[in-house]
């Protein structure tokens, strides 16, 4: 018999032409798609933040922070009035501050920072002011000194040079402002001209320029220095004063260089450098 067209055991089914090439194809197109390139979906329009006030602290950690009390405790005095923000009593619990708000606790105030004592020796050529808007300033100086908000205290020209004390310690401050008792500095000054010496003794022994009196603590020709340079020591937080001592008697300062703030000295504090003060020197401003 014939076997034309029969099935053999070892026979193998007739491949599918369209199958395969329909494969074929859709593995070319997957091979397309990998290569070509990548479309971005576009981004979803953000979700607009919240926006909150991270200087804002509850006045209870205010408190607490400051080192009068903790904050359950601070909470007991807010309830009875003992604490006012801005001249204002606030009874409200977790009532929001702001650093630069005036928080009084039975009346004295208080700053949640731990007080920081920088002692600055100047160079010229950096403006005595905590604006942003002077150029160069003396903050620029300290800024990697400390994280807390200290300012300086008084003044020394753009062109002047020497110490400078930044603190955020308002004792200290009063007594460097305090226009009886002050804290002494010691001033080089440069005149334009020899200074004579009736100009001399009338500064020691006081001067009324627009009929104010104007004292100073000292005033001394330097040793090995030309009449020119002479020493001041006067108990006052800016340099103006010092123009109008002299100012009054027609002469013009060439330079200032404040050398000592009280017991401070330049000592081992290079022009353009700071230092932390010592527990020993703070402990000498605050008896002063």
């Amino acid at each position: 018999m014939s076997r034309q067209g029969s099935k053999g055991k070892g026979s193998s089914k007739p491949k599918n032409k369209k199958s395969g090439k329909r494969r074929d194809e859709a593995k070319k197109e997957t091979a397309a798609r990998e290569k070509a390139p990548v479309k971005k979906k576009a981004a979803a329009p953000a979700m607009a933040k919240k926006i909150s006030n991270t200087d804002e602290i509850r006045l209870n950690k205010y408190i607490s922070n400051s080192g009068v009390c903790s904050r359950r405790d601070a909470d007991m005095h807010i309830a009875v009035g003992s604490v006012t923000v801005n001249g204002k009593i606030i009874n409200e619990m977790g009532y929001k501050v702001k650093f630069e708000d005036d928080v009084r606790f039975d009346g004295a105030r208080i700053n949640p920072e731990k007080k920081t004592y920088v002692l600055l020796n100047k160079p010229k050529g950096f403006a005595t002011t905590t604006s942003d808007s002077k150029g160069k300033t003396v903050m620029d100086l300290v800024a990697n000194a400390t994280n807390a908000r200290i300012k300086p205290i008084g003044r020394l020209g753009r062109g002047s040079t020497g110490l400078l004390l930044f603190t955020n310690d308002d004792v200290i401050v009063k007594k460097f402002t305090n226009s009886k008792t002050g804290v002494s500095r010691l001033f080089e000054i440069e005149l334009d001209k020899e200074l004579k010496y009736e100009d001399f003794k009338k500064i020691q022994e006081g001067i009324k320029p627009m009929g104010k009196l104007v004292a100073v603590e000292e005033i001394s020709y330097i040793d090995g220095a030309p009449k020119t340079t002479i020493g001041l020591k006067i108990k006052n937080t800016g340099n103006s004063i010092l123009h109008t001592i002299f100012d009054h008697l027609k002469y013009e300062i060439v330079r200032v260089d404040c050398v000592q703030i009280g017991q401070l000295t330049k000592k081992d504090l290079p022009r353009g450098h700071w230092k932390h003060l010592t527990t020993q020197e703070v402990n000498t401003l605050q008896m002063m």
